[in-house]
């Protein structure tokens, strides 16, 4: 990408490296250090023509979040004010723009798809 002068770099984070959660200590830190590393990559690659981002969704359903207990899982979505979306395409879709020519004057943002779960953070 250096050589190139051209790249696009995508993190995927959570929301919940940027509110925390009971218990998930370790998960939170290490989504939340992927903030930390993709804006020191865009301050130390922009003037090569590379983006660092960070895509940062809410609740997924996935085999992870289902061994959170069904309890939990089955709350999560009403807990966004976006709760009937599907947040698999928006998350996708982010990723997409980010990727594309249309985001080349974005670098080091964090980009929540978290339908509203996280929002001030």
């Amino acid at each position: 990408m250096i050589r190139g002068r051209f790249g696009r770099i995508v993190f995927i984070s959570s929301v919940v490296g940027m509110m925390g959660s009971a218990g998930q200590v370790n998960y939170a830190a290490s989504k939340s250090g992927l903030v930390g590393m993709a804006r020191s990559l865009a301050r130390e690659l922009g003037s090569r023509g590379v983006t660092a981002n960070v895509v940062a969704p809410g609740f997924i359903e996935t085999d992870m979040t289902a061994a959170l207990g069904e309890d939990l899982v089955r709350s999560m979505p009403s807990r966004s004010p976006l709760a009937d979306s599907d947040p698999v395409d928006d998350v996708a879709g982010t990723v997409e723009f980010l990727t594309s020519d249309a985001a080349s004057y974005i670098t080091g943002a964090v980009i929540p798809v978290d339908g509203g779960l996280g929002m001030g953070h």
